[in-house]
């Protein structure tokens, strides 16, 4: 670079513009004036564009580290062994000389992308938790044998911001009363989540119910919890949870299926194992008990302002002197009933349009509509 060049700069107004002039780029101008200011003119000479650490660089110790903690590890990433890495020891070498380490000694696996959701469904909002317990998640692992030839297909809950792990239970069947016991206990433990999302299978729906409802998910919302079901033939609108369930296969099927197994995977990973979403820090760091306690199921549901009527045994409602049937999952739960200038009735359960009668043609015509939004009446 001509001396003309840093006479000029001394007194140039426009400093661009004089790049412009000697066919350089501001970026690369601001470097050279940088680099004159503190070295002088030996600064303007070419500098080696070598990196200052390369992985090969690293002490055997390093890299035995390194292998240690993946072998102990598997099936975590590169960035949560370097997090790892760093808590245990304080520093670390940059996460690009984990990656080659570990690529180098074949440890490594390309991630897959996950398919982006297309339209929305009945129930499915597209919701996404955006603070703990805003959002629970809810699936059966499949069921797999161990070594032992026992079989375990066990319940899995979790939060959807956090990434914690609420449940991860052996249970010895899938009905509705062994999921709703299941249930019981973590709401008192943590809580009520604002909704919870599942898929479309028994016990948590019913498909030619009303609305899918079933008598699980009836006692959701009769206890105040909005439902998200995934769309049939998209387990991408709960892939949080279906990435669980794969660590859970990868890492723990087909060895053990005893309880205690499934409490310490959970723990290691609640407590120990980093999340990138949740900027390298572990579940348990995030998570923190719902705000909604739990104070067991209440007799009924209130609809104030509105008239009720009580859901039979059978599914049905007494209206105006007529039978309407709704749905059997509703037994023993009252909807409630709004006038419409139409002369229909809505009917709903809970903050949930189930429907209309209409009692010119004695008839109950089913919603297909997603829940109300929070505080609407």
């Amino acid at each position: 670079m001509p001396s003309s060049f840093w006479k000029r700069t001394k007194r140039a107004e426009n400093f661009r513009a004089l790049c412009q002039e000697y066919g350089i780029s501001p970026k690369t101008g601001y470097k050279w004036q940088k680099r004159m200011f503190q070295y002088g003119l030996a600064g303007m000479a070419e500098h080696s564009r070598r990196p200052l650490s390369h992985a090969d660089q690293l002490a055997e110790s390093v890299v035995c580290e390194m292998v240690r903690l993946k072998q102990a590890h598997r099936h975590w990433g590169p960035r949560k062994i370097r997090e790892l890495y760093l808590r245990r020891h304080g520093t670390a070498a940059s996460e690009s000389s984990f990656k080659r380490v570990l690529e180098r000694a074949g440890m490594t696996e390309p991630r897959r992308r996950r398919q982006r959701a297309g339209e929305a469904g009945r129930l499915w909002s597209g919701r996404r938790g955006q603070a703990p317990n805003e959002v629970w998640t809810v699936d059966f692992k499949g069921w797999w044998y161990d070594q032992r030839g026992q079989r375990c297909e066990p319940l899995t809950v979790r939060d959807e911001h956090s990434r914690y792990v609420l449940e991860l239970r052996r249970v010895p069947d899938a009905r509705t009363d062994t999921v709703r016991q299941c249930f019981e206990g973590l709401f008192q433990r943590h809580g009520l989540p604002g909704a919870i999302r599942s898929d479309n299978g028994s016990p948590f729906a019913v498909r030619h119910a009303l609305l899918g409802l079933s008598r699980l998910s009836a006692w959701w919302l009769a206890l105040g919890i909005d439902l998200e079901r995934g769309r049939p033939g998209h387990p991408q609108d709960n892939g949080g949870h279906e990435r669980l369930h794969r660590d859970i296969g990868v890492e723990l099927e087909p060895r053990t299926a005893q309880q205690e197994a499934l409490d310490l995977w959970r723990q290691e990973f609640n407590h120990e194992r980093p999340h990138e979403a949740l900027g390298m820090k572990c579940p348990a760091e995030i998570y923190q008990r719902s705000q909604r306690p739990y104070t067991g199921t209440p007799e009924d549901v209130d609809y104030p302002g509105l008239d009720s009527r009580r859901v039979t045994e059978i599914g049905k409602i007494s209206w105006a002197g007529r039978p309407y049937f709704l749905s059997a999952s509703l037994a023993g739960w009252s909807v409630g009933l709004k006038p419409l200038a139409c002369g229909q009735w809505e009917v709903r359960f809970g903050r949930l349009v189930v429907g209309w009668l209409d009692p010119a043609t004695e008839s109950f015509q089913r919603a297909v509509l997603r829940p109300l939004e929070a505080g609407q009446a």
